[in-house]
């Protein structure tokens, strides 16, 4: 914990600003429809252009999903770059298929996707840096269709700096989150945990972290205006 300078906020959980790159472009996701993916061009966002969109926001902390990898298109590497040049850290899911692949884009915290990393739970072993993505649709763990809670004491013997859960189905909706689900999964992993997938607003910020959550991704209740743009600024609550 970090306690703020001439403060008592303690700083407990990073927040962070996610990004969906798709053809060059930021993009607004929802309910994992990829298909349906369009740039996101409104609220706060004076470009869907990135670096133009990232420097306005100004986030502490980013998140992309870049989605061209993801769907086993060309990785859009340069521009990840860029983007991640412009805040303090970067968390990257780039669909990696193969440590080799999570490694590829220097300068970056890779993210390791359960979607797409391996064909079974035993091959995670192999990578041995990063964040384990548990990615979450209709309540289970793609692609193998078990419980987050499972998946979360299995990664506890796993060689990753943390895990993400990250609801997938929930993205861009704001439907807010459920603290018994929340409080089940915070006990089934003692490492760094954090969250992304329908946050509504600050209630579920403070919900997130009275939990012991280490951070959360966000971005449409931001441009929502249900959390304050001031808090990806500085990545935290205060």
């Amino acid at each position: 914990m970090f306690l703020h300078p001439n403060s008592d906020c303690v700083e407990d959980m990073e927040l962070i600003l996610a990004v969906d790159l798709a053809g060059g472009l930021v993009v607004h996701g929802k309910s994992g429809n990829r298909a349906g993916y369009r740039p996101l061009n409104w609220g706060l966002a004076p470009s869907a252009e990135p670096e133009t969109y990232i420097s306005t926001l100004q986030p502490r902390f980013l998140y992309i999903a870049d989605l061209e990898s993801i769907q086993g298109r060309t990785p859009q590497d340069d521009l990840v770059r860029r983007c991640a040049a412009l805040v303090e850290r970067c968390y990257l899911d780039r669909g990696c298929r193969s440590p080799a692949e999570s490694t590829a884009v220097e300068g970056v915290t890779p993210i390791i996707g359960t979607e797409t990393a391996a064909a079974a739970i035993e091959d995670l072993r192999a990578y041995q840096a990063g964040y384990l993505s548990i990615d979450i649709k209709g309540g289970r763990v793609l692609p193998w269709g078990i419980r987050p809670a499972e998946m979360l004491r299995r990664a506890s013997g796993l060689s990753f700096e943390g895990c993400i859960i990250l609801n997938i189905g929930a993205v861009g909706t704001e439907q807010g989150l459920v603290r018994e689900n929340l409080e089940e999964m915070r006990a089934c992993y003692p490492g760094r945990l954090l969250y992304g997938g329908g946050v509504a607003g600050v209630d579920d910020i403070h919900l997130l972290s009275d939990i012991g959550f280490d951070g959360a991704i966000i971005a449409t209740a931001v441009h929502r205006g249900t959390v304050p743009l001031d808090w990806i600024r500085r990545g935290s609550q205060c």
